[in-house]
């Protein structure tokens, strides 16, 4: 019940409790006070008095002592000015060093926290989590909340530079020579390379179709004068003709014009893999292009359309970004609940990371602790311990009574036994 309140409730809780604890030893205490005065006014002789009167008078010493015990460690009993009394207030900065040092070396030491980590399973817990659909919808929803916050915030003139940068030295870290080369025999492989081929061909029969009547003009100009212009038309036909046809043949895949394709793409690929003076050349081109001033346009602009595009869909009443974005989360939630080598990956790379982040920090935690109690006064730091551990050393109280009653009377049986 206590760890489901509130810290104002807690405080009221612990006040209430502590007063009922010390006023049930307080009265315990009174009552035994009470036996032993009534007992001394009683007839000696009498066994059963003179048994109370012993339990009575022990108890008493035991409840004072215990009293005097409790009271010693949070103030001056009676207000007298007692050696070694009112502990918590006198020493209340080696106290807190003492609490800083014990909480560095048994609490935040590299094995102890590893330990912990281990027992609590953080990225298993946290991917169970995760993978819930509602939870995921939920990050989502929050991260993509402080976007246009973030963005209204930065300057758009920075942020373009920052993105044509890290784009621009992203770019130039890649080889791309390798790149096409694999690119080109996936497609290959794949058949894909054909596609482009006809295409290709469509064009060329699309751009003769397009310029008939240029072409005609160019072979009656390119012919002889005494040429008749019927005869340069039929040439004219005649030319567009073969060429259409043999396009047409240049579409069947097993023309030898096509297999002397593949092997040029082949060899192509091969030499952007394997040939350094082909990767030389590539970087050379790809420097040229990044350094172009178109390039440079796009790039600058890049942060822009990104940045429109996002706060459209941002604005609408179930943005993709988000449906995207939660469906990521759930899909690493469900990947890390599936593969263990990958929680170990993730649980050996979280350990590593807060053992990096909390040891070398250890000392100033500790720093930390001492400040902050040193900065509290003696009066409030004795009022909350004694809140936290005042209604157990109550009980001190009401046992060292009680005990005292239970020994007076085994010594005053023992004595009356053998005596």
């Amino acid at each position: 019940m206590e760890r489901h309140m509130t810290a104002e409730g807690r405080e009221q809780w612990q006040r209430q409790a502590l007063r009922r604890q010390r006023a049930i030893a307080t009265g315990l205490l009174l009552v035994m006070a009470a036996l032993f005065v009534a007992t001394h006014a009683a007839p000696a002789q009498d066994f059963w008095i003179a048994l109370v009167k012993a339990g009575a008078e022990a108890a008493l010493v035991g409840g004072l002592a215990d009293w005097f015990a409790v009271t010693a460690l949070f103030r001056r009993p009676l207000g007298l000015p007692i050696p070694h009394t009112a502990l918590v207030p006198r020493k209340k900065d080696e106290l807190a060093a003492g609490l800083a040092a014990f909480i560095e070396r048994h609490f935040l030491a590299p094995d102890v926290i590893v330990d912990k980590l281990r027992s609590l399973d953080l990225v298993t817990m946290a991917a169970h989590w995760l993978a819930q659909r509602r939870n995921a919808e939920m990050v989502a929803e929050r991260l993509l909340a402080t976007l246009p916050v973030i963005m209204n915030a930065l300057q758009d003139r920075e942020l373009r530079r920052l993105v044509r940068r890290v784009a621009q030295a992203q770019l130039a870290k890649v080889d791309l020579a390798p790149l096409l080369g694999r690119v080109l025999r996936l497609l290959t492989e794949n058949r894909q390379h054909h596609l482009l081929f006809d295409q290709a061909l469509e064009m060329i029969h699309q751009l003769l179709v397009e310029n008939r009547g240029r072409i005609h003009e160019m072979v009656g100009e390119r012919s002889r004068w005494w040429v008749p212009r019927s005869i340069d038309r039929r040439m004219a036909q005649a030319i567009m003709s073969g060429l259409i046809d043999f396009l047409a043949e240049l579409r069947d895949g097993s023309h030898p014009a096509r297999q002397r394709f593949d092997e040029a793409v082949a060899d192509l690929a091969d030499r952007l893999e394997y040939s350094a003076e082909m990767r030389d050349a590539v970087e050379r081109a790809k420097g040229q292009l990044l350094g172009s001033a178109l390039v440079q346009d796009y790039l600058g602009s890049l942060w822009d359309e990104i940045r429109d595009a996002l706060m459209r869909d941002l604005a609408l009443p179930a943005p993709r970004s988000r449906r995207m974005l939660a469906g990521a989360f759930t899909a690493l939630g469900r990947t890390v609940l599936e593969d263990a080598a990958i929680r170990d990956r993730l649980r050996l790379r979280f350990e590593t990371l807060v053992t990096r982040f909390v040891v070398p920090w250890r000392r100033e935690i500790g720093a930390l602790i001492i400040e902050v109690i040193a900065r509290w006064d003696a009066r409030t730091v004795t009022e909350r311990l004694e809140l936290e551990v005042g209604r157990d050393l109550q009980f001190i109280r009401i046992n060292g009574t009680i005990v005292g009653a239970l020994v007076g009377c085994t010594l005053f049986l023992l004595s009356e036994a053998i005596f």
